[in-house]
């Protein structure tokens, strides 16, 4: 069932008064209780550290073969924190109202105001830890803006704020595996989710160095295993990225929440060629000082420095005055891709648009910009060849962040009791957008400050409950469903490899359920995908063994893929409006903007698994707003 469990009384308050009241474990008996924590990368290594500093067992599980090498490293711009350190007018509620607007009105008011009202302690925290944020002369942390916003509240390490946080992190946790209060589960997997007498228990995990299947049972399961916006193929996450250990435990009853709202980020590199696994995300802090344009004429050949400036349109500049270059990503998003289809797009594919520094090189000089910009200046040459102090860069929006996963409560837990969801895994903050620097934000408040105050107010309740045993029948259920289906992947007769399927549910998804959407083209996609899974039932080929073995790896992640884009297309059908990343273009004003629809859709659409190729089951969680007031989102 569905409870958010948001605390009473005014919105300021409900946080403290929700820790006032917690639950508490005594510390003689939190070495009696274990959880397992699935993932290492910000909200995973911060939630498993905390947890292990109170005195609780804990369990990690992270399929790389470290746990720096989590995706928070590929985040690169910034944390937002509500300290006004600049003075220009930031507070709490100012934080809590931009990141309301900017997911366009679809995400929970309780849960948004303690994202902001975490963020200035957690600036502190990560300074504690020694994380390098940038400063400004007088030995003031510095601040730059992100889209969405008009104040300066970013923090930043150059551009590299992710990896940078995630050592803080990584030291953390490694830490209490010194300590040995954390056991770490290198090159594992999660495959399935046990659940007993309704409540979650433990997890089967497969060794992927040697194709061993293992039970380990706990008393609460953490997943802090990322978002899913790997489904597109290409995209700016890592090929290891997936959705399985969230569609695994969906697959057990936790519903699924918002899973057709991605986010397009503008500020990727474009797609160079057919045979690219993947897209390089470049910060979206690089707006602040570059401006964004396309020639006027379209077709146009020229190279960028021979185009005169009466020439160029910067069209964000034009459209949204008050925010310009600094408007949010998913408006940003479509706007490339609307002069891109236009024919306005350029590069050697006519897939990208300019951003370009001459003018904050003439205005600042090029060490100031090189002080602010220069790693990712010096990647994208890289990458590129070319050098974007001389000339702009080619920038194309891509497939990036999933501000949907397993819906959870106030507490982070899901629907089923004792399993908790954290960072991007869940749906909870964002809402149909997600404003840039929120994501590194969201996962370190998760970890940091929320569920060490949530978990141990459920396993307060659990102290009595018999332990689970790994020779409970749930264990052998659940461990006989993931060798059969290993077992089919490895007896599998076809020509086709699971990349195949991958690249061509990637590139659907895209086309069909991409920046824009039409019920035409989400019913073609959906019978597209049918026909797909029939194909991938009869035609995979996976060689190798059940030891070593990538290919069938892949396989299972492309068969959650698969389930997993049905329902994005089905969710995005039934929202018969545009709200955020999320734009049916039926509902669109005269000039193309987003028009959201409150008296029917101001919900989160939440799915129930029914049962392989049965119909899921919405549930509507009615969202209500007391201290903001709905209004057409605008940033003109």
């Amino acid at each position: 069932m569905m409870e958010s469990k948001i605390p009473e009384g005014p919105l300021a308050e409900k946080w403290n008064t929700y820790k006032a009241k917690a639950k508490l474990v005594n510390p003689a008996n939190r070495k009696k209780l274990n959880i397992i924590v699935v993932g290492t990368g910000l909200a995973g290594a911060s939630c498993a550290a905390s947890l292990a500093e109170q005195g609780y067992n804990i369990k990690s599980f992270y399929f790389q073969d470290s746990a720096r090498r989590a995706h928070s490293v590929a985040a690169q711009g910034g944390v937002n924190a509500a300290k006004n350190y600049k003075n220009d007018g930031d507070s709490v509620f100012r934080m809590f109202y931009d990141t309301i607007k900017g997911g366009d009105f679809r995400s929970r008011e309780a849960n948004v105001y303690r994202l902001a009202e975490c963020s200035a302690a957690l600036i502190d925290h990560a300074v504690a830890q020694g994380v390098p944020f940038a400063r400004e002369y007088a030995g003031y942390l510095n601040n730059r803006s992100f889209g969405g916003v008009q104040v300066s509240r970013t923090f930043y390490a150059r551009g590299q704020t992710g990896q940078q946080l995630l050592l803080g992190a990584y030291q953390a946790l490694m830490r209490q595996v010194s300590l040995e209060k954390v056991s770490l589960h290198t090159r594992h997997e999660m495959l399935d989710l046990v659940v007993i007498d309704g409540k979650a228990k433990g997890i089967i995990a497969r060794n992927l160095e040697t194709g061993e299947l293992e039970r380990h049972a706990a008393d609460a399961v953490v997943l802090a295993s990322g978002g899913y916006g790997k489904v597109y193929y290409l995209s700016t996450l890592a090929m290891g990225c997936n959705s399985s250990a969230i569609w695994r435990a969906h697959k057990k009853g936790a519903y699924m929440a918002g899973v057709s709202w991605i986010q397009f980020h503008p500020t990727s590199l474009p797609q160079h060629g057919t045979n690219q696994s993947k897209l390089t995300l470049m910060s979206e802090s690089l707006r602040n000082d570059g401006r964004i344009w396309v020639p006027k004429t379209a077709a146009d050949d020229r190279l960028p420095n021979s185009i005169p400036e009466e020439e160029r349109d910067y069209y964000l500049e034009r459209r949204y005055p008050s925010f310009g270059n600094l408007a949010p990503r998913d408006i940003s998003s479509r706007a490339a891709k609307e002069r891109i289809d236009a024919g306005h797009g350029v590069g050697p594919m006519k897939n990208a648009i300019y951003l370009d520094f001459s003018d904050a090189i003439k205005a600042q000089g090029k060490d100031k910009i090189e002080a602010k910009y220069g790693n990712l200046f010096a990647m994208y040459e890289k990458i590129t060849g070319i050098n974007a102090y001389k000339e702009p860069m080619l920038i194309s929006p891509s497939a990036h962040f999933t501000m949907g996963g397993l819906w959870v409560d106030y507490e982070l837990m899901t629907t089923i009791p004792g399993l908790f969801a954290l960072g991007e895994a869940n749906f909870s903050d964002h809402g149909a957008n997600r404003l840039g620097a929120n994501s590194l934000l969201q996962a370190c408040v998760d970890g940091y400050f929320i569920a060490p105050y949530t978990i141990p107010n459920y396993l307060a309740g659990e102290l009595n409950t018999p332990k689970a045993a790994i020779t409970h029948p749930a264990f052998d259920e659940a461990e006989n469903a993931v060798r059969k289906q290993l077992d089919k992947f490895l007896n599998s007769k076809g020509t086709l490899s699971a990349d195949y399927f991958h690249k061509t549910i990637g590139r659907l998804l895209y086309e069909k359920c991409g920046l824009s959407r039409s019920r035409k083209s989400l019913e073609e996609a959906i019978e597209g995908i049918k026909i797909l899974k029939t194909s991938f039932e009869n035609e995979l080929l996976i060689t190798g063994d059940d030891t070593l073995n990538s290919e069938l790896e892949k396989a299972g992640r492309i068969a959650d893929y698969l389930e997993l884009a049905e329902l994005m297309c089905y969710d995005a059908l039934q929202r018969e409006e545009s709200c955020g990343a999320h734009f049916r273009e039926e509902y669109q004003t005269a000039d193309g903007e987003a028009v959201r629809n409150d008296a029917e859709f101001c919900y989160v659409s939440a799915w129930e698994w029914q049962g392989k190729d049965k119909p899921q089951k919405l549930h509507k969680e009615p969202l209500v707003f007391e201290a903001v007031e709905l209004t057409v989102r605008s940033y003109k």
